[in-house]
């Protein structure tokens, strides 16, 4: 019997006939298809063309969306456009009977929408058309600056003159100072009973920080041309000649505000020692004292008084883009300007 453990037996010999190292083919075969593709001609040409297919394919995705954006830009400004046209004038029947009306709402001042650029030129869209009876300030505003309230009411003066209409204030919560001021110029004011109304006075506003800077030893080092350039610095002290030149300012304006009123209300006006104090009263004390004419709102003037019910809101205003322009761009350089000056004189 033959031995399948002895050499030259029938059975396995592991030494002689050793098993196959599949890892190692592995290996060849792989190493070989590399090294077969490798060498196919124009790989590296396939390879480029590949490459520069798929930055063309980026390159045009990134038209398309560029393409689209714009598109996107362009619908939108055409409808702001839009809009601003529309808003840009009245109802398209105002050419009927009506009552026309302006608001003035917020701070009187020149940018703002209660700016005379804007009233004044409100108002004389307003009186110009035929079908207006009679024009509506509808006024809730704590005042502002003298020079455009002074704007506004020599242009109430003008208008009234000119096209023989009627002009009215309605007060809604407030009418003090520069609003006032407005309001004194027409032919009537209507007032709530719980309106503000008054505060006929004129102020200048600032602080003074020298004590604090020689506490904190900081030195304030401004250089003028000029011994009153620097007048009203915060920063520096103030004089008493500047002091009094600034009373005497205030003083003048005043004197003008009360000219104004008792020009508009006339007989009308019963005066008190308080009456220019800058006291404010309810709309029912200002019936009572004469600052205003009759208890009523819009809708009661409109109805019994012009005796026209449909009313036009003349007001002129910014519009979508206009706002969008003064929030990103121009209201960021107004409000630094505004930061570095002194403020003048306010109605308020």
């Amino acid at each position: 019997m033959t031995d399948p453990q002895q050499p030259g037996s029938s059975g396995f010999d592991p030494k002689s006939n050793p098993a196959p190292d599949l890892w190692a083919q592995a290996a060849t075969n792989s190493g070989a298809s590399v090294s077969d593709s490798s060498r196919e001609p124009g790989w590296e040409r396939a390879t480029l063309e590949k490459l520069a297919f798929s930055a063309l394919q980026e390159q045009r995705s990134a038209r398309r969306w560029k393409i689209f954006f714009r598109l996107a830009w362009l619908v939108l400004i055409a409808a702001v456009a839009f809009a601003a046209l529309r808003q840009a004038s009245p109802s398209a029947s105002k050419s009927m009977p009506h009552t026309a009306v302006v608001d003035i709402k917020g701070e009187i001042a020149s940018g703002a929408e209660a700016s005379a650029e804007f009233v004044v030129a409100a108002m004389r869209s307003a009186l110009e058309d035929e079908g207006s009876q009679a024009l509506v300030l509808l006024i809730n505003s704590p005042g502002g600056s003298p020079v455009q309230a002074g704007i506004i009411n020599d242009e109430i003066v003008r208008l009234k003159a000119k096209h023989n209409k009627p002009i009215y204030a309605v007060v809604e919560e407030t009418c003090a100072s520069a609003a006032y001021y407005i309001a004194a110029a027409a032919d009537d004011i209507y007032v709530d009973k719980a309106s503000i109304v008054g505060s006929i006075g004129v102020l200048m506003d600032g602080f003074g920080f020298t004590g604090t800077m020689e506490k904190l030893g900081v030195e304030r080092r401004l250089l003028t041309a000029g011994e009153n350039k620097g007048f009203l610095d915060p920063f520096s002290p103030q004089t008493e000649k500047q002091r009094a030149y600034a009373q005497t300012m205030l003083d003048q304006i005043h004197q003008q505000f009360i000219a104004v009123v008792k020009a508009g209300r006339g007989d009308r006006l019963k005066t008190t020692p308080d009456t220019f104090s800058g006291l404010f009263w309810t709309g029912q004390q200002a019936v009572e004292m004469g600052l205003a004419d009759k208890l009523g709102n819009l809708d009661y003037v409109a109805r019994e008084v012009v005796k026209v019910e449909d009313i036009i809101d003349y007001t002129r205003r910014d519009n979508v883009a206009e706002r969008l322009v003064k929030r990103f761009g121009a209201a960021i350089g107004v409000g630094a300007v505004k930061s570095l000056a002194v403020a003048g004189p306010q109605l308020r």
